[in-house]
This record gives structure tokens, sequence and C-alpha cells, in this order.
């Protein structure tokens, strides 16, 4: 009975917080069978969440030294023979596309890509370490049966980053790398529980170089030691060309995955013969050190509606603030501030009366974090009486005074 009982309330629990079922009551996303399993549409709210993030993930990048690009959503066949995937990865990969007589793949990554930016411009140790950062569509052959919301799907937008730099270098470079991810953890509010050094494991989905796994496994236990970061380690866990850190996050349900990765690679390079020229004039090989901070927004997305049950905290807020005119004839006076919150950068949106009784305006809109009240002594003052999503109410204040506060308290994290 007592077996039983945890049962259901396990599943209960999973319920409640199941992204799927909040992201379609929230309408921040949604599938069609037209458009095919594994493939969901953002809508706006959703979207609305989605640029927060990429907004705050962008000035991180850019104050960590990182030079955003842009690459195709696909390649040449061969450009994925050249990098293994093609070898390795190919169960994963959608089949080619034959156009004028030459194969295309989707891709299902964006190192190879970034290598061929690497290599299109000579190179001089002084150009290192040389960090691109992209956000970049890939595409993954995932089976049916494990597809579900945002979770899985066969459309990823990766928050890609990859490090070209010197061998002696490339410890840093993980040690920077964890350094941002915590940051974006503490800003998105998302606790990791735990990380993993992931190996490789038998059969030939690895790259046969044992002195290579070796040397950067090293790189990667001493740049974990040196933050104090405990970890367990995975065989078989590792990319097929190199280990990695797997940053685990675990949600409201218990459930555990993986949200952002640290990978040191020292196969691609020599694959793609990168050299930059040292000091001493001669051609050396350079370290590719990858690394995403928040891993797919896909992913990231699910894990925050199910963290925050679509309460988000006020930068990430689809609407942040809601303007609520008890009566028509506040209705001036309400879109003049509707208009102060969208000159100030917020998403702001009105509820006026036609929508009901000013109780009901005020529990529909529960999950907003601010709820921007105008009575009769507010229009004529020129003030807003503020209600926060805790239930908490403010005395009533000049409009562009309050306009100020929140634009503060709602910016992206710095």
């Amino acid at each position: 009975m007592h077996d039983h009982q945890s049962r259901h309330e396990q599943h209960d629990r999973q319920s409640r917080h199941d992204h799927r079922r909040l992201g379609r009551e929230l309408d921040l996303f949604d599938t069609d069978p037209l458009i095919g399993k594994g493939l969901p549409f953002w809508l706006p709210a959703g979207a609305a969440v989605r640029h927060a993030v990429e907004e705050y993930v962008h000035r991180a990048e850019r104050r960590a030294g990182y030079r955003h690009v842009h690459s195709p959503v696909m390649g040449k066949r061969e450009l994925y023979e050249l990098s293994g995937h093609w070898e390795h990865y190919r169960d994963d990969m959608f089949p080619p596309m034959t156009v004028g007589g030459e194969e295309f793949v989707l891709r299902p990554s964006l190192c190879p890509h970034h290598a061929m930016i690497f290599r299109s411009r000579p190179r001089s140790h002084r150009d290192l370490p040389l960090r691109l950062a992209e956000l970049g569509g890939m595409h993954r052959a995932e089976l049916s049966g494990v597809l579900g919301g945002l979770s899985r799907v066969r459309a990823v937008h990766l928050n890609d980053g990859h490090v070209f730099c010197a061998a002696e270098d490339a410890g840093r470079e993980v040690a920077a790398a964890l350094a941002m991810i915590e940051g974006a953890h503490r800003a998105l509010g998302v606790a990791a529980s735990g990380y993993r050094l992931s190996l490789r494991g038998d059969g030939d989905k690895y790259i046969d170089d044992p002195v290579m796994w070796e040397r950067a496994e090293a790189i990667l236990r001493d740049a974990l030691q040196e933050r104090g970061l405990p970890y367990e380690e995975a065989a078989g866990e590792g990319a097929f060309y190199g280990p990695k850190i797997d940053v685990q996050v675990t949600d409201p349900a218990g459930r555990e995955s993986t949200l952002s990765t640290v990978q040191v690679d020292l196969f691609q390079p020599g694959r793609f013969g990168l050299e930059y020229t040292g000091p001493d004039q001669r051609a050396h090989r350079p370290v590719m050190v990858h690394r995403s901070m928040v891993g797919s927004l896909e992913r990231l997305a699910a894990h925050l509606v199910e963290v925050y049950g679509g309460a988000f905290p006020a930068w990430l807020a689809p609407v942040q603030v809601v303007v609520l005119p008890v009566s028509e004839a506040e209705l001036p006076a309400a879109g003049d501030l509707l208009r102060s919150c969208e000159e100030a950068g917020l998403r702001a949106e009105p509820s006026g009366p036609e929508r009901g009784t000013l109780g009901a305006r005020i529990r529909g809109n529960r999950l907003v974090p601010y709820q921007a009240v105008i009575g009769p002594r507010e229009a004529a003052a020129g003030q807003v009486s503020l209600r926060l999503r805790d239930g908490s109410r403010h005395a009533p204040r000049a409009a562009a005074e309050v306009v100020a506060q929140l634009r503060r308290e709602a910016a992206v994290p710095n």
C-alpha cells in the first residue's frame, strides 16, 4: 500500500511539474503533426522567454571575450566525414540530400563549422585564445518514441562555443568555462545537482587513441579539482572524439538531465589540419575546447518551466507588467502607462474592464510579476498602485517612478 501511494505521489508530482502540460497552458510552445514530431514551435510568450535568455548569454559571452559568428545549418557530407561525425555519429544524423550532384547533410553539431571558421584565416599565437560563440540550429534524428515536449527534439538550438588555444592554456579555458556556467545558473535560478566526468566506453563508437583520451581527461580533471567541484566518472558517456564535463540538474520531479557541458577535443584540430604560428615561427596544433553555457534553449526552457511552474523571475517573464485600469474612465491613463513601460523596454500588456472585474483580472494575471492598478485617484494624480505577485501592495506613487523601478528590477542580469 505504501509503495503504491509513493508511486501515485511521484506521478502526481511529475504531472504537476510536466513542462509539456505547463508549456501549452502558458502558451509557450506547441507542436503540429503537419510540421512533424520533435519539431516544436515557440509561441510569442515562449519566444519572449527565449529572447531574454539569448540576451543574457550574448552579454555574458561578450564579457568573457567571445566573438559571435553565424554558420549554416547544413554542410556537405565530406565535412562530416572529415570531422568524424559520419563514421561515429551517423545513426543520429538525418540522411543526405542530393542537390546538383552533391550530398548535403543537416548538421548534428556546430563544431565542424567553427573549425572551418578558424581555418579560414592564417592564425598566429597572438590571436589565441580565439573564442567563438554561436546560438545555432542543428538537427538530430531522434526516434519518435523518445520525443517529448522541448526536452527531446529533432531541431535543437544550441548555445555553443569553441575556444581554440595553445595546449598549455586549455586547463585555464576549461576552468573559465565552468565559471561562466556557474554564473549563468545563478542568474537563471538553476541549481547544479552534480558534475559528471564523461569518459569513453567500449566499441568503435569512440576514437581509438588512448593517449589522446588520457591527455584530455587529465585537463578536465585538473580543472574540476582546481575549482573544488566534486564529480563522478561515467564510462561510455563521452563524445566520440573526447571526454567532457556534464553539469547535471534535477527537476522538481526528481529527474536528472544534462544542461551544460565542457569538452576537450584533441581530435578534430588534427583532422581539419588546424594550425597557428607560434612564437618560434613554426606551425603548432591548437586544442579545441567545446563549451555550452546553458545547453540547448529547448532543454533549458523545459527545465525552467518545471522549476518555476510559470512564475518566472521578472527578467524572464513573458509579460513583466500588466496594466489594470479599474474602469473605462481610467483607460487613457492606462494607455499612457503602457506606452511608458514599452518605451522603457518592459514587456507590458493591458487588461481592461471588458475582461471582467478587477479581482478577476488580478487572479487571471497571478503569474505576472507586477500588476499596475490605476483607479480614479491614481489617474487624477498621475500615479500607479503596484501589486506584486506574492500579493503585497505598494502605496500609490508617480507613474514615472514606478516605471523606473520596474525597469531596474526586470532588467536582464549583468
